[in-house]
């Protein structure tokens, strides 16, 4: 477990460091890439906040999200923003090896290009060298950080003019996610958060993690898990592979009021138990269940280098971060995932009223 820590201490450094100069790439010419701070009140510290916008030519070109296993997205920092307004797209990551906001480079950028404003806050605690099994699990305090960055959003003075401030929509995967849920209203069950890692039959990985760190989720104060995390103002949500979706209350999916498109990677038998949501799909009112054959929930990571599998192997990460439903390769889910994620926004957040 030490050497794996070591290994995400370095992939921190990594992601920390992706706003080197690079050679410029001309398929990001037109996306803009820029670092804003969104203050947590509940946290006590500012969120690091970044943000993908269709972009004029200028700036200086950067590559986002590459690590030692996987390839980087351009983008162009600091280019001028292009004229007009766009519907503003919250970006919510997962925890671990794509624990923080610019490993969703992949997919950020592709959306930026077509007309929307992305920003990821990182969610502290969930990647790195200051990872942390506690924070991780007080997933109550995503949600929290998603309405953070909004606000922030809405009063920077660099986009401000420039953003649709009626059309908001949240994107997560795997446990952003469940961020995405829950900021549409669904709530979380403290009694079962408490008892999640109880065994390894939901999340193995996870919760073998959790173990090791000492943490005991009965002993944490789980006080503010249960509360109402929604913010009207989204207007639309979309969840890839959510997890954990066993930690809320069933009921309160019957709840949300919005729209929700829920994609599942895998077939039947080799979605994680945990990111199941075809049956929560049925209990929200208006909601769309999709699933993708021949991914895995590793498929939302970056496509990976060469060697990368090896590498991870000798590293002992432990999860086949490579693999794939068998088929396809990943840039070809990939391709597949953007323009699904890409209509379902424009349908959301374009489409006139």
């Amino acid at each position: 477990m030490k050497f794996l820590m070591n290994v995400l201490a370095m992939l921190w450094t990594v992601a920390s460091s992706t706003l080197a100069v690079q050679q410029p790439a001309v398929a990001s010419d037109n996306v803009g890439v820029r670092q804003i701070a969104a203050f947590s009140r509940e946290r006590g510290i500012d969120l690091d906040v970044t943000v993908w916008y269709p972009a004029s030519s200028g700036g200086k070109s950067v590559m986002l999200g590459e690590s030692m296993f996987f390839v980087g997205t351009p983008a162009m920092l600091g280019a001028p923003i292009s004229d007009g307004k766009f519907p503003l797209i919250l970006l919510s990551h997962g925890a671990g090896l794509a624990g923080n906001a610019q490993a969703l480079s992949w997919i950020a950028m592709p959306l930026a290009k077509q007309g929307f404003v992305v920003a990821a806050p990182t969610h502290p605690g969930n990647t790195g060298a200051n990872r942390s099994a506690t924070e991780t699990m007080k997933l109550w305090l995503r949600p929290a950080d998603i309405t953070e960055t909004l606000n922030a959003m809405d009063k920077d003075s660099f986009f401000e003019e420039h953003l649709e401030h009626d059309k908001v929509g949240t994107l997560g995967l795997s446990m952003g996610g469940s961020t995405a849920l829950a900021i549409a209203g669904a709530r979380i069950d403290a009694k079962r958060l408490a008892g999640y890692c109880d065994t390894d039959a939901l999340n193995p990985s996870l919760c073998g993690w959790v173990r090791q760190s000492g943490v005991d989720l009965h002993a944490m104060d789980l006080t503010s898990a249960g509360r109402d995390n929604e913010d009207t103002r989204i207007r639309f949500a979309m969840a890839i592979d959510p997890a954990p979706v066993d930690v809320f209350e069933f009921n309160s999916f019957s709840r949300i009021s919005i729209p929700v498109e829920l994609v599942n990677l895998g077939q039947p038998g080799k979605i994680p138990l945990t990111a199941q949501a075809a049956k929560i799909a049925k209990a929200i009112p208006n909601a769309t269940y999709s699933t993708i054959g021949d991914a895995s929930h590793y498929s939302m990571f970056a496509e990976c280098k060469p060697g990368a599998p090896e590498l991870a192997e000798a590293e002992k990460i432990g999860d086949p971060i490579c693999m794939d439903g068998g088929g396809r390769t990943r840039r070809e889910i990939h391709t597949e995932l953007i323009d699904m994620v890409t209509s379902a926004f424009s349908r959301a957040l374009k489409a006139s009223p």
